[in-house]
Order: structure tokens, then C-alpha cells, then sequence
């Protein structure tokens, strides 16, 4: 099922009373649903978990303002997918060039730990912007983490059988389109040395390539 994103919505009663007990404490922040961003016809789609509490709940635009956008925005900067290598807040200029960044999970939710139903119920608004994707020639995702991979198994009724986690991994799915995996760029993973600089640049290396390859055969 698509739905139609809303910045009003209200379909999961405790991300709701989470996000209101926010606003009580941060007035200035967005602490509503946020929005997908970046180029309105992208070749790569990349899906994050969801908004973290001083990053995109805050600026309402995707790891913007946090330190989870530190390593992604340096990376799509180095590759050609953005013209900063910085994203700190809505006004600072940022674009990005055939690329577009969503989460799995539109809201906050409390520990950073959205809950099933709230991923089944914000589906929706990622198999709608999916569909816009492929509609308008998009040909990969990039799933950074096992919750964003999942959700888009379940945005495009695949099975998570057939397509399992892994970083690096790269799975060739239906209507011409490539999934992408990669550990999410969390100050966690990057701190533990889970996910390096290289191995997450690794995978974008690995996604231009292809990309080029298939504009030069198509050309």
C-alpha cells in the first residue's frame, strides 16, 4: 500500500506522545515526521532508520545537523551526490545531485528503537516514495542498516529470505532495480570501528561505478 506523506501524521499514538513531550522540552526543534530530501529525479534512493533527536528531529531534514550525517554527507560529497560535504541545518545551502535520502521511519522514536507496527505503519509512505523512484528511472537503494533493508523487502513485497543483510551485499531485485547494503553510518558503528571510512566508501564506490556503467550503456 502507498500513502501520501503527511508532516500531520498521527498513526502511531506513541510516537505522537513522544514527539509532543519533545517539543515541551526542545520548542525550536522540527519533532514532527520529516520529510525525504534531495534530488527530485535520483538514480540512488538511500533509506536510514529514522530521525535522531538532535540531528533531523531537530532540523527536519535527513541526517542533517547530527553526527550520524558526518560520515554520509562527506562520502556523497566525495562521489558526486551532493555540492557540500556538510549538512547543518535547512538553510545552509546543501543540494543533492541524483540522490535522495528518506528513512524507514519517519518520526523519532523514543531510544532510537521504532517498535514493529511503526515500521508496518510508516511503509506506506516509503513504498509511495519507492514507486516515485522507479517512476522515474531510479535503479538503486542504498539500505544502511538491518531495519532499513527490511523495510524495503516490505515496501516492495519481496521476502527477507531471499534477499539477506549483510554489508556489502548486493541484491538484484525486481523492475530493474539494485539494493545496496551497507552498516548505518551511527556514531556507535563508526566509533567501534563496525563500519570504517573505507568500507563504507567501498560501497558507494561500488554504486557510482555501476551507475556509470549502466548511463554509458544506455547512451
Amino acid at each position: 500500500m502507498q500513502d501520501k506523506f503527511s508532516i500531520n501524521c498521527h498513526k502511531c499514538q506513541r510516537l505522537v506522545n513522544f514527539l509532543n513531550e519533545v517539543k515541551v522540552n526542545y520548542p525550536n526543534y522540527h519533532a514532527r515526521p520529516v520529510p525525504d530530501f534531495g534530488d527530485i529525479s535520483p538514480k540512488l534512493l538511500i533509506i536510514g532508520l529514522a530521525p535522531g533527536m538532535h540531528g533531523a528531529n531537530r532540523t527536519g531534514r535527513p541526517f542533517t545537523g547530527d553526527f550520524a550525517g558526518v560520515l554520509l554527507y562527506q562520502t556523497l560529497y566525495k562521489y558526486g551526490f551532493s555540492n557540500h560535504a556538510e549538512s547543518m541545518s535547512m538553510n545552509d545551502g546543501l543540494e543533492l545531485i541524483g540522490c535522495r535520502i528518506t528513512n524507514a521511519v519517519k518520526c523519532l522514536p523514543p531510544g532510537n528503537k521504532p517498535e514493529s507496527n511503526e515500521i508496518k505503519n510508516c511503509n506506506g509512505y516509503l513504498s509511495g516514495e519507492i514507486a516515485g523512484f522507479m517512476a522515474g528511472r531510479g535503479v538503486a537503494l542504498l539500505a544502511l542498516g538491518t531495519v532499513a533493508h527490511r523495510a524495503v523487502l516490505m515496501a516492495l513485497g519481496l521476502r527477507l529470505k531471499d534477499y539477506p543483510f549483510g554489508h556489502g551485499f548486493i541484491h538484484q531485485l525486481p523492475n530493474n532495480l539494485t539494493l545496496y547494503d551497507s552498516y548505518h553510518c551511527s556514531r556507535y558503528n563508526t566509533q567501534t570501528k563496525r563500519l570504517t571510512t573505507d568500507m563504507f566508501e567501498q560501497v558507494f564506490e561500488i554504486i557510482s561505478t555501476n551507475l556509470s556503467l549502466q548511463v554509458k550503456t544506455k547512451g
